[in-house]
C-alpha cells in the first residue's frame, strides 16, 4: 500500500510562481511511488494567488488550497497547512513557494524518512546568490540563539523539511501565539537528520522578508525559547551599578586628595542619558515577555480559514 505525503506551501502574493513550482513538483513526484497531495496555503494574498489556485485545482486532482481570512504571517500559514495535512498523511513536507527550496531534494528527504528518521530538515549552504549582509546576519542570529537558548540551532536551517505524522500530530497541539516553527521542531526531539542544499534563485517577485521583519522574527525566536535576556538585564544592571559605585568612589577620593572640586555638567548629562537608555532597554526586554503573556492569555487561534477544498 502506497504511503500518503502532503506537500505544504505557504504562499503570499506568489501568483507568478505557482505554475512554475507546480511543474517542478510534478516532474519530481511523478516517478515516486507515493500518493502526493500538494497543499497551498494562501496567506491573505493581495494578488491573484487564490484565483489561480482555484483555477488550477479544477484540472489537477492532487492540488488543494486553504484560503485564510487575512494575512496571519508565514509561520501561522505553515501551521494551518500542517494542521490540515496531518489528518490523512503519513508525512508532511513543508517548503516555500518561491522556488528557492529545490523540489529535486524531495526524494532524498523521503529516503531519509524511510530509513527511520522522524524529521528530515534542510541546511542552506552559503552561496553568492545570497547577499553578504543576509549571510552574515543569519550566522549572527544562530550564534546568538545558541548562546541564549538551551535548544541548539544549526546555522542555515530553514522551513524546508519533512516531518513524520507523529511529529505533525504533536506539533498541531501547540497553541503558542508567536510561532517559531524551526525552534519547535528542534525542541520536540524525535530522530532528526540534516540534509544540505544549495538554494536556488527566487523565480519571480520580491522577498517578503524585509529587514524589519527579519529583526522581528529573530527577536520572536530568541524570546520564544529562552528567558536568558531577562537574566542578562539583571546582570547588566548589577554590573553597571557596581561600576558606578567604584567610579564615583575613585572620583570623590581623587577630588578630595588633590583638592579639585566635583564639577562637569557634560559628564552628568551623559551619565543620565546613558542610564536612561539602559532603563529603556531593560524595560523593553521585560515588556516583550509581558506582551507575549498578554497575547497568549487571549487564547485567539493562530489562523482563521475562509475557504478550502482539502479533503
Amino acid at each position: 500500500m502506497r504511503k500518503n505525503i502532503t506537500i505544504v506551501i505557504p504562499s503570499y502574493n506568489e501568483e507568478s510562481n505557482i505554475e512554475k513550482l507546480l511543474s517542478s513538483l510534478n516532474e519530481v513526484i511523478v516517478s515516486l511511488n507515493y500518493n502526493f497531495k500538494i497543499l497551498f496555503v494562501d496567506d491573505g494574498s493581495r494578488d491573484g494567488t487564490i484565483v489561480k489556485l482555484k483555477d488550477l485545482a479544477r484540472n489537477q486532482d492532487n492540488l488543494f488550497y486553504i484560503e485564510l481570512s487575512r494575512n496571519f504571517g508565514h509561520q501561522n500559514a505553515l501551521k494551518a497547512g500542517i494542521d490540515y495535512a496531518k489528518l490523512n498523511s503519513d508525512a508532511v513536507i513543508s517548503m516555500d513557494g518561491d522556488l528557492q527550496h529545490p523540489p529535486a531534494l524531495i526524494p532524498e528527504l523521503i529516503a531519509r524518512w524511510e530509513e527511520g528518521y522522524d524529521v528530515v530538515y534542510t541546511v542552506r549552504a552559503e552561496t553568492e546568490s545570497l547577499s553578504y549582509f543576509k549571510n552574515k546576519t543569519s550566522k549572527w542570529f544562530y550564534s546568538l540563539m545558541n548562546k541564549l537558548s538551551e535548544i541548539k540551532f544549526e546555522p542555515g536551517t530553514a522551513d524546508f523539511r519533512l516531518i513524520d505524522k507523529r511529529v505533525a500530530e504533536v506539533f498541531s497541539d501547540f497553541t503558542e501565539n508567536e510561532l517559531f516553527i524551526r525552534g519547535i521542531i528542534n525542541w520536540v526531539g524525535f530522530s532528526q537528520f540534516a540534509v544540505d542544499y544549495m538554494p536556488q534563485e527566487r523565480y519571480s517577485g520580491k522577498s517578503k522578508y524585509t529587514l524589519s521583519k527579519m529583526i522581528r522574527f529573530a527577536i520572536q525566536g530568541i524570546t520564544s525559547f529562552s528567558t536568558r535576556p531577562l537574566y542578562f538585564a539583571v546582570f547588566l544592571g548589577l554590573g553597571l551599578s557596581i561600576f558606578s559605585i567604584v567610579f564615583f568612589s575613585i572620583y570623590v577620593g581623587y577630588s578630595l586628595y588633590f583638592g579639585h572640586p566635583i564639577s562637569g555638567w557634560a559628564s552628568v548629562i551623559t551619565a543620565i542619558v546613558f542610564f536612561g537608555c539602559l532603563n529603556l532597554i531593560v524595560l523593553g526586554i521585560i515588556g516583550i515577555y509581558i506582551g507575549k503573556l498578554f497575547m497568549q492569555s487571549k487564547g485567539r487561534p493562530n489562523y482563521l480559514v475562509k475557504n478550502t477544498n482539502y479533503q
